[in-house]
Parts: structure tokens; C-alpha cells; sequence
């Protein structure tokens, strides 16, 4: 993407929207109270919007009012709470410990619930700044309450007046994540691919596109005007989601084996025009992406089109003077890419007309009830949290840890009297997380962001004597960290340190030198104890977990495969609701397991064993459900009437494979049933005839034909059964070797040398 492109495409961002709104609604009451000489006040009512504004997670606006209220209510409790319990060491002690158990355990009920479990936290730890005693915090918790409702208004008021902008910019996002995924598949085309980088490129960029699919769909299905009342503007929105998931889902059925046809056509140059295709085809998405953000217009390019009609020539020259007998199979790949090549250009056509808005879409159009039932339910039961109060449960092992870590980094502060030692505590809510690898991360970005973030500080200061320069700076610095918070946590915080250092010199202004060497050491501080609570005090390893993931993954794969496979077997109506429904199991389960196994990356070597083969296992599984949603795809064509009983034993014994995965996945005794390949090979034999004889009639130079139709159909779909099948035994093997590999696992050497796992 061009630089000018992408300075639009920030710009227009949801980012870069939502870090300017949160800095203008947490700086506007200390603008307004200091203009009536009350500054103090000010920042009490900023410290409670900072504090709604962290609950202000993206999703629809019920959701976000019933969070963010729950936060002002919260903050203003504990706000009092904190203040009378300041005066007593233990009593505060005890309190953190406490608090910091609870609010943790509220990410049983979501993401939304974390951030409002957060946000108490943070009001805890900021009320320890400068606690104010007798009435005067009762007072302090109303203007906290203030400044939190001040926020929630403040963000509603916005939402009403710009009620589709957020919908806009996530739409736009997903649609730049399929440009990107479609991007890499391009690279399959291009001269001597690297298939497993590709492939891992794939997968992340597969589940980055299922993220914001699922926040549209909350976004969509829990918006009463969009769905309700249905005016223009929402009927358009809605149907550019249904036809990019349509598109994203059509992009992921275009999977070939490449190496033979790299093998067959690269010297003709066929793959490199369809290579260009992809690339223009990006290239039009990303501009629908950055149209849609940005409320203007797309047009289609003229290069598309051109390039398609070029290869559509060069495919027809090939076929008359390549076309041997010995490529049948190969041309049938190469036609029915090129045919997925122009189907994606007439769709892109549709979604630059409906980025005008001027199209006349009946309220019926809109209509996709199956999406509706994507859109996860929130499970608000007291019984869930209860129920997770065990040492199986990761969310409560991090619960117990952020309770111990800030009840030690509490007694750091005291023992060795730390002038501020909420940021201590500070750190330590901000870093740990229920995850080694994030909370690793998190402490390499918060340290060297601000290492970072104090020598620009310091630069700005010393360089600069304006106050009003330095207060322009500082709300750049401000809404660029709450820009980058959610996406780059280095830079977030690389900018919220000279933030933090320009705002309290406006205030104090002779502490500069002191205020610089407390806000590194503090942070060094937290960071240590967060790094050891997070290795030493009841870690959640990944390797422990990741085998029931595992199990997940082959029992979603093997639902959608007996939806799918079982309704070829007969000519007999399907239900296509249930279809997509097992497909979205399966895409979660893969990004579940994706997501495990990345973290697990970054976890101690000791705790990275069968790590090989849980990566194979992953990219097995990723190839796999490409298969699956090819023959899905062959399945709902109308174009492609295939259907044969003989495919029935094949779908069972494919089955077979992933009833021997999850036994050895459970560790469960007894022999493996083997499936007999017997019929795969019938039905193979079957197609075989059909190329056979189309070979003949090449040869011939009858090149239409009807037997041409009824090869490519069947073809097309019995070679997806066999690449199901082959993944089906591989990942039964993999799984094999995973087992054997954990049972060779090393025991009792932590024990004689803990500083061990300190080896990654």
C-alpha cells in the first residue's frame, strides 16, 4: 500500500478514532475545572473517565453502556473503599489481595467483564496517589462518579451522532484482512513459493480475518437500528458483510496443488498472469477498505479487467498448443482457477457500487438469519465463576497471581519506603496476564517503551521552555498512546512516558530529575515481580492444555467433514445453516489452537516439548479445513452436480482416521482401528476412466465435449476427498509421534536445578 494510503487509511482508522475520543474525553474535565480555577478536581474527575474509558471496549452499545455503567458504580465503591482502608497497611493489604483475586476473575464472562475487572483495578491502585481523609472522600468519590458518567454520556453522545462510523471502520478492516489474505495467496503462484512460510502467513491472517468477522457480527446482529429498523444506509452495510464473508469464503476454496502445476506451466508464464490477477484484486479490495472508513467512493480498475481478459487468451492459446493427453487434470485446475479469478472480479464490482450507497437494496436483501446465530451469547451466570474457582482453570491460576503479586509489590513499596509506589502496582496490572508469552511481552515493551519514552521526555524538556508547546505535546502524546494501546503496546508506551513526565512538570515543575529516576525504577520494579509471578506462582503452561485444543480441532473437523462429505453421498437436499455453522466451529477451534500454540513459542524451552509436532499438527489442520471448505464450496454450486453412493464408505473411513486421532489424543488403550483405502481407491478408479477417455478425446482434438463437464465435476470434488483423506492419516500420525515424544518427557531435573526453567 502507498505511504499516501496508508496516512488515509490510519486516519480514517477506528485506532486512531478511538485514541483522539478517549484523550478528549479524559482531558475535558480538568480543561473545564481549570478554567474555573479547579484543576484539582479536574483530575479526579479525568482519574474516574480514565477509568470508564478502559471498560470502553469495542461491540455494540448496549453491551458498552451496561460496562461502562457497571464501571462508574465500581469505581466510586472502591474509590471510598480504598481511601478508608489507606490509613491501615494490612487492611489495604488485604484489600489488594482480595480485589485484585475477584476483579481477575472476571474474564470468565469475557472480554468486556476483563476490561471492567481492570478498570477497578486501576481505580485501586490511582486512588493510593494522594488519598484525601474524613468527608473529603466522600467528596473525591463524587467527583469521581462525575468524571465517569461524564465519559459514558460523553461516548453515547458521539455514538448517536456517527452511529455507523465504528461499523464503517471495522467493515473496512475486514475487508483489508481479506485483501491481505488473498495478497499471500498470490505468493503461491509466484516462482519457487516458500510453502511454509506462506502457509504460516496464511493461517494468522486467516484468523486476524475471523476476529473482525466475529466483532461485525456482534456489532450487526446486536444493533437494533441496523437490524430493526433497517434504514439504507444499514441494509448496504449489512450486505457488504454477507458478500465479503461470501468472498473471504471463496478466497479459502482456491486451494490447488501447486507444486504440480508449477511443475506443468511455469516456463508458459500462465501462473505469473494469475498471479498479477491476485495482486489486483488486493489491490481493489484494500481501495473498497479505505473507501468504506472513509465514507467515499471506489471504482473498479481498469487493470483487472484487462489482466483477466489476457489470461483468459493465454489460457485458450494452452490449450490448443499444450493440452496433451498427459495434462488433462492440470487443465482443469488452471480453467477453474481462472473461472474463481473472474467470479471475484464481478463480486468486487458489487462492492465498489455499494460503497456509492446508491443502490436500492429491498429490506429482505439484507436478511442472513444464519449470521445471527455467530453472535456469542454472554454468559453472565454466577455459577460460571464459581465453577472455575479450581487449579484446572488458567483464569483462576492468573487471578491468584495478580492477587499475590500485588500484595508483594504493596510490600516492596513499603519496605523500601518508594515515594510512589502505585506505580509499582501500577505496572504489575498492567503487565501480568493469564498468558507467560503476553506477560513476557508486555514487560520487554513496558521497560524499554520507557527507557525510550524518558529520553525523548527528557529531550522535549530540557529543549523546550514554552509551557503551552509542551501542554500541545502532551495531548499529541496522550492520544497517541491510547491510539496505539490496543495494537502496539511499545509504542503506547514509549508514548505515555513523556506524557506522564510533561504533565506532572506542568504540575511540579522543580521534580523533573526525581520524577524520571522513580518512574524507571517503579517500573523496573513491577516488571521483576510480574515476570515472577507470572514463571514461579501456579504458571498455566500452554503444553498442559494445548492437547485438549488438540482434540477440539479433529472433533470440529470431523463434524463439518460428515455435514459435508456425508451430503455428496446422495442426491437428497442439504441443510446449508448446519453447513456454516460447523465451518465457524472449526475456524474457532483452529484459532484457539493457533493462538495456544504461538504463545507456546515464547514459553521455556522445558515447557516446549513436541513442539515439532504440534506444528505440523496445526498446519495440517489448517490445510485441512481449506479442503473442507472447497468441498463445501463444490457442494453448494449449482454449477457442479457430482454426487455418488460410492463416496459414502470413503467419507466413514476418512472418519475413521479422526476417531483414531482423539483416542490417541486421550490417551485411550487399545489397537487402532487401520481404515481400509480400498474404496478411495474405487472411486478413483472411477474418475480415472472418466480422464482417460478425455484424454483420448484430446487427442483427437475434440476439446468440447460432454465428458469435458462430467470429469472436471467429478474430479474437482473426489480430489478434495483424497487430499481430506491423506491430512486425516498424516495428522493421526502426527498425533502418534506427539505421544511418543511426551512420553520420553524428562522428570524431577526442575527440582534439582530450578533455575532451569529460567532457560528459553
Amino acid at each position: 500500500m502507498h505511504y499516501t494510503k496508508k496516512y488515509i487509511n490510519f486516519i480514517n482508522g477506528r485506532y486512531a478514532s478511538e485514541g483522539i475520543r478517549i484523550t478528549a474525553g479524559i482531558i475535558a474535565p480538568s480543561l473545564i475545572m481549570n478554567f474555573f480555577d479547579m484543576l484539582p478536581t479536574g483530575l479526579i474527575m479525568s482519574f474516574g473517565a480514565l477509568c470508564v474509558s478502559v471498560a470502553d471496549t469495542p461491540g455494540a452499545a448496549k453491551h458498552r453502556i451496561n460496562g461502562m455503567l457497571a464501571t462508574c458504580v465500581l469505581v466510586t465503591v472502591l474509590s471510598v473503599l480504598t481511601h478508608y482502608t489507606a490509613v491501615n497497611a494490612i487492611l489495604l493489604g488485604m484489600l489488594l489481595c482480595v480485589a485484585g483475586f475477584v476483579f481477575s476473575m472476571l474474564a470468565v464472562y469475557g472480554v468486556r467483564s476483563s476490561a471492567v475487572g481492570i478498570a477497578a483495578l486501576l481505580m485501586i491502585v490511582l486512588s493510593l496517589q494522594s488519598p484525601p481523609h474524613g468527608k473529603d472522600i466522600w467528596i473525591h468519590a463524587g467527583y469521581t462518579l462525575a468524571g465517569g458518567l461524564w465519559y459514558m454520556l460523553y461516548s453515547l453522545v458521539l455514538y448517536r451522532l456517527r452511529p455507523y462510523k465504528f461499523i464503517q471502520q471495522v467493515l473496512g478492516d475486514y475487508i483489508q484482512d481479506v485483501a491481505l489474505y488473498l495478497r499471500s495467496r498470490g505468493a503461491l503462484y509466484a516462482g519457487k513459493p516458500d510453502y511454509d512460510k506462506i502457509n504460516e502467513s496464511l493461517m494468522h491472517q486467516q484468523i486476524r480475518a475471523e476476529n473482525h468477522q466475529n466483532l461485525l457480527s456482534d456489532l450487526l446482529f446486536n444493533t437494533r437500528k441496523i437490524i430493526k429498523e433497517s434504514t439504507h444506509t444499514g441494509r448496504v452495510l449489512f450486505k457488504i458483510y454477507m458478500d465479503v464473508a461470501e468472498l473471504f469464503e471463496s478466497v479459502m476454496t482456491t486451494y490447488q496443488d501447486y507444486a504440480i502445476l508449477h511443475q506443468q506451466f511455469d516456463e508458459t508464464g500462465i501462473l505469473e498472469d494469475y498471479r498479477r490477477i491476485i495482486l489486483s484484486l488486493a489491490d481493489e479490495m484494500e481501495e473498497i477498505g479505505i473507501a468504506i472508513k472513509s465514507g467515499s467512493d471506489s471504482q473498479p480498475l481498469a487493470a483487472t479487467a484487462t489482466l483477466i481478459d489476457k489470461a483468459k487468451v493465454h489460457f485458450e492459446q494452452l490449450r490448443l498448443s499444450h493440452m496433451k493427453d498427459d495434462k488433462v487434470a492440470e487443465f482443469v485446475s488452471l480453467g477453474r482457477i481462472l473461472r474463481n479469478l473472474q467470479d471475484m472480479n464481478e463480486r468486487l464490482t458489487s462492492l465498489h457500487r455499494y460503497s456509492t450507497y446508491e443502490v436500492d437494496l429491498k429490506k429482505n436483501e439484507a436478511n442472513s438469519s444464519i449470521y445471527e446465530r455467530f453472535v456469542e451469547s454472554n454468559d453472565l451466570r454466577p455459577t460460571l465463576f464459581f465453577n472455575n474457582l479450581n487449579f484446572s482453570s488458567n483464569i483462576f491460576r492468573h487471578a491468584l497471581r495478580m492477587a499475590l503479586a500485588l500484595v508483594a509489590g504493596y510490600v516492596v513499596s513499603l519496605f523500601f519506603k518508594v515515594d510512589r509506589g502505585y506505580w509499582i502496582l501500577l505496572t504489575i496490572v498492567v503487565i501480568l496476564k493469564p498468558a507467560y508469552s503476553l506477560s513476557k511481552q508486555r514487560n520487554y515493551d513496558r521497560l524499554i517503551g520507557t527507557a525510550v519514552g524518558i529520553a525523548v521526555g527528557m529531550l522535549l524538556l530540557f529543549s523546550l521552555k514554552n509551557d503551552n508547546v509542551l501542554l500541545v505535546l502532551m495531548f499529541f502524546f496522550m492520544a497517541g498512546s491510547y491510539t496505539f494501546m490496543r495494537t502496539n503496546y511499545f509504542m503506547s508506551v514509549l508514548l505515555m512516558t513523556p506524557y506522564l513526565l510533561i504533565f506532572f512538570h506542568l504540575l511540579y515543575p522543580y521534580n523533573l530529575k526525581d520524577l524520571m529516576i522513580d518512574r524507571l525504577v517503579d517500573t523496573a520494579i513491577g516488571s521483576v515481580i510480574a515476570f515472577i509471578a507470572s514463571l514461579f506462582l501456579v504458571p498455566a503452561w500452554e503444553g498442559t492444555s494445548i492437547r485438549s485444543l488438540m482434540i477440539k480441532m479433529i472433533e470440529a473437523n470431523d463434524k463439518y467433514y460428515a455435514l459435508v462429505g456425508g451430503s455428496f453421498c446422495s442426491a437428497g437436499p442439504f441443510n446449508t445453516d448446519q453447513i456454516k455453522i460447523a465451518r465457524k466451529e472449526t475456524m474457532v477451534a483452529l484459532a484457539n489452537l493457533s493462538d495456544a500454540f504461538t504463545r507456546m513459542l515464547s514459553e521455556p524451552k522445558r515447557f516446549r516439548q513436541g513442539i515439532k509436532n504440534i506444528h505440523k499438527f496445526v498446519v495440517l489442520n489448517h490445510n485441512l479445513s481449506a479442503h473442507l471448505a472447497t468441498l463445501s464450496y463444490f457442494l453448494q454450486a449449482k454449477s457442479n452436480p457430482f454426487r455418488s453412493a460410492e463416496l459414502l464408505p470413503v467419507t466413514q473411513q476418512t472418519r475413521l482416521h479422526f476417531t483414531n486421532t482423539i483416542r490417541l489424543l486421550q490417551e485411550q488403550e487399545g489397537e487402532l482401528v487401520k481404515p481400509d483405502t480400498s474404496y478411495l481407491r474405487k472411486v478413483n478408479e472411477g474418475v480415472s476412466v472418466l480422464v482417460d477417455k478425455r484424454k483420448e478425446e484430446v487427442a483427437k482434438g475434440e476439446l468440447e465435449t460432454p465428458t469435458k463437464r462430467v470429469m472436471v465435476d467429478s474430479k474437482s470434488v473426489v480430489d478434495q476427498f483424497n487430499y481430506i483423506f491423506s491430512d486425516a492419516a498424516a495428522i493421526t500420525k502426527i498425533s502418534a509421534d506427539y505421544n511418543n515424544e511426551m512420553d520420553e518427557k524428562p522428570k524431577g531435573s526442575f527440582l534439582r536445578n530450578p533455575l532451569e526453567i529460567l532457560h528459553v
